[in-house]
């Protein structure tokens, strides 16, 4: 499942420029705020000069955080009076966006404010709810997007979604920093005792309970095995009460939220990595752990299936299945070979998300909506 080729007539570099990243940050950690922090940081030492409208700073006044359904409101003046100033200083607007609220709140001013004022705008749109989302809410959420300067996606999966309601887009896809997340025994056999890592919020679309359900299946076989979930989220109470429920308390750990530079050494100490979610696109913990030589079984939701490949970089099963994913985990546990080809063919597969293989993709939608004349954006089948 390799990147599409860009065309031939790719620049390998662009004059620094100014951009406006408009996205959340962490805290909390999460997909969209690492990559935002992550992308930041790589286009300032790539020279170019950024400018950070962030979409979730402190509350001001700190009391409006415990306005639950109305906190948002007092981050939304000055967010909006900050994109309209912002939008005069720099050449272009890279906007990160999801579904929900957060999209009305936060993506949809910045195309607006961008329009108005004559600033190129790129919506990078995320999140495996994007079809339901759409198919709800596309009255109000096409008309913005179409008024983009351009769309990028970072999967095929979402380039097919956006494809259903006429958005044109072009696949960027996320970033993966080889340096932090590393193999620390390439190709090897699954260790005993054995240890597996769940890396997802404690969130419902991302169904942890399923995870604990499966590994209490493996630990009846492994009962040396351990557990360790990495996250936080509503669902940790609950999540604890059905590890006792099940009799796997003593072998689970909850190590709550984790930043990103933290999660290197977790994947390190795994042997198996679980994405049990129920609603995904592209998610970085499973390219995270492809990177550190983790062995990966998923759901085969959303975009899952456009990322890995069932039996050659992951296993993929069905979601809400614990005892599919017991019977997936007990498979590479019994058998050396597939474990070690799973682990060697994500490793290899994984190089292509490094910030080399992407950053030429995203200067050229860059060099497209600064200089239209210039340059015409692909949209990569």
């Amino acid at each position: 499942m390799a990147l599409p080729s860009l065309p031939p007539s790719l620049p390998s570099s662009l004059p620094s420029i100014r951009i406006g990243v408009v996205g959340p940050l962490p805290p909390p950690s999460g997909g969209m705020a690492n990559q935002t922090l992550q992308l930041i940081g790589l286009l300032e030492a790539d020279g170019h000069a950024v400018e950070v409208i962030q979409v979730n700073p402190p509350h001001r006044p700190a009391w409006a955080e415990k306005l639950k359904g109305v906190r948002a409101l007092f981050r939304l003046l000055p967010f909006v009076v900050h994109l309209w100033q912002s939008a005069g200083r720099v050449q272009l607007f890279h906007v990160m966006a999801n579904s929900g609220w957060s999209w009305h709140l936060y993506a949809a001013p910045a195309i607006w404010i961008g329009r108005l004022r004559g600033c190129p705008v790129i919506v990078n749109y995320r999140g495996g709810e994007a079809d339901a989302f759409m198919q709800k809410s596309q009255a109000w959420v096409r008309p913005s997007l179409l008024r983009a300067d351009a769309v990028i996606v970072p999967s095929g999966f979402l380039e097919h979604v956006f494809g259903k309601y006429g958005v044109p887009t072009c696949v960027v896809p996320n970033i993966i920093n080889l340096d932090r997340f590393s193999a620390a025994a390439p190709g090897s056999a699954l260790g005993q005792p054995l240890r597996v890592l769940v890396a997802r919020n404690l969130e419902p679309i991302y169904d942890n309970e399923t995870a604990l359900r499966a590994f209490a299946l493996v630990l009846a076989k492994h009962p040396d095995a351990q557990l360790v979930v990495a996250g936080s989220g509503p669902l940790r109470d609950s999540l604890g009460q059905l590890a006792a429920a099940l009799g796997i308390a003593g072998s689970v750990t909850f190590t709550g939220r984790v930043d990103n530079a933290g999660m290197g050494a977790l994947y390190r100490g795994a042997d198996l990595m679980l994405n049990p979610s129920t609603v995904d696109n592209m998610p970085n913990s499973v390219l995270e752990a492809l990177a550190s030589g983790v062995a990966v079984v998923s759901t085969n939701v959303g975009g899952v299936p456009y990322l890995v490949e069932d039996g050659k970089t992951a296993l993929l099963v069905p979601p809400r299945s614990p005892q599919a994913m017991a019977d997936a985990m007990l498979r590479l546990a019994a058998s050396p070979e597939l474990a070690s080809s799973l682990k060697l063919a994500g490793l290899q597969y994984v190089q292509q998300y490094a910030w080399a293989g992407v950053r030429p993709r995203l200067l050229e939608v860059y060099r497209a909506v600064i200089h239209p004349s210039l340059a015409k954006i692909a949209s990569h089948p």
